[in-house]
């Protein structure tokens, strides 16, 4: 069926890849299941995907840390259209000869349908980091991959339904991002207060993809053949400040502007940089913590691609073995649906750590992480 060959090319670009995470999807499962917060709530392990100045907030027990690996896809589909497309397809191949009016005036109504449903949204992404903090100057090896794909339907007027059927056409547009880089960080104190400072040089590997066929003889096993791919140097940085249990942070993402076109559907998607604001308190048995990006971040070039989040997370940590967590997420660009998330996280011994998240902003709206990491 479509939607199930889709979502496997969503989650086998995103893993293949090896690319970097856009600003609005992260595949770590403690970030998503606390409203993909991280700015100042994120481990030392972690730190490279959300800030890397928190490769310097590690515990004096830290010596070593792998995460292999993060995982998780989200799904935007609020009107439902892989499902409509999949009906609309069975339909058509069983219309035969000499078809009913109540058939062709069904396929009529899922081609309706179609055209007034919103374009589908996938993410999907792939991380690994191994961490070795230290007083000197902690270090993350990382690579993470990230791929979007959003698809839409053009639908004419004609009034004949085959017809319609047979001139309507879908659009795919897919953007891939391929990073490996290290972040450093060290603290420092600066006139009595704590402060950590982080930075993470990464080579890129751009990607996109796109198709346009009609609606009948869409095949997605045909999007590598519109590929195009461009190398890039990249940057972030970040900060954060320590008072007690209560921290604020900073970071900016993809400071150097990336721009890669498409071939055949005419957009271009921006890697613009990214500027993000966060505040929280941590403790061992809390974690509450608030992220808000200051920058919209561009995406594909046409109107209500941008996003810009609020985000709220809160963890609740019983001595180190296990977690429960729970978050928002609002895109003040009111572009995507308010998301609510939740998760749990098994951390026996202080070793091994499982963690699980889902999320959800309404009908046909999800998503689902996880990660399994080790710390000695």
């Amino acid at each position: 069926m479509f939607n199930i060959r889709f979502l496997a090319l969503a989650v086998g670009m995103g893993c293949v890849s090896s690319s970097a995470f856009s600003n609005t999807f992260s595949a770590d499962a403690r970030s998503m299941a606390m409203g993909n917060t991280g700015v100042v709530s994120a481990d030392f392990l972690t730190a490279p995907f959300h800030n890397p100045a928190l490769g310097a907030a590690y515990r004096t027990e830290d010596d070593f840390g792998i995460l292999i690996p993060a995982i998780g896809a989200t799904v935007y589909d609020k009107d439902d259209a892989l499902t409509t497309i999949d009906d609309a397809q069975d339909l058509y191949d069983g219309l035969g000869n000499t078809p009913s009016q109540s058939d062709l005036d069904k396929l009529d109504d899922y081609l309706t349908d179609l055209s007034e449903a919103q374009p589908l949204n996938v993410n999907a992404g792939l991380a690994m980091a191994i961490s070795i903090p230290n007083q000197y100057m902690s270090t993350n090896l990382f690579a993470s991959s990230y791929v979007e794909l959003i698809t839409d339907a053009e639908i004419g007027n004609e009034t004949d339904p085959q017809d319609r059927y047979d001139n309507a056409e879908i659009a795919t547009t897919g953007f891939g991002l391929v990073e490996f880089g290290v972040a450093l960080a060290k603290e420092f104190t600066i006139a009595g207060e704590r402060v950590s400072f982080g930075v993470s040089p990464k080579y890129q590997d751009l990607r996109t993809y796109s198709d346009i066929s009609t609606l009948d003889d869409f095949d997605l096993d045909d999007y590598d053949q519109s590929e195009i791919s461009e190398s890039a140097f990249n940057l972030d940085l970040g900060a954060v400040w320590y008072k007690g249990n209560w921290r604020v942070g900073v970071v900016g993402k993809n400071l150097i502007k990336q721009e890669i076109d498409t071939m055949y559907t005419d957009l271009t998607y921006t890697l613009s940089p990214t500027y993000t604001l966060g505040a929280g308190y941590a403790a061992q048995l809390l974690t509450a913590t608030v992220d808000v990006d200051l920058t919209e971040q561009e995406r594909f070039d046409f109107e209500g691609d941008e996003t810009q989040f609020l985000r709220l997370g809160l963890e609740l940590n019983a001595w180190d073995w296990a977690q429960l967590r729970a978050g928002y997420e609002k895109d003040l660009a009111d572009n995507l649906e308010d998301s609510f998330t939740a998760g749990i996280g098994i951390s026996p011994w202080d070793l091994v750590s499982l963690d699980l998240a889902g999320s959800y902003a309404g009908d046909n709206q999800f998503g689902a992480s996880a990660n399994l990491a080790f710390t000695f």
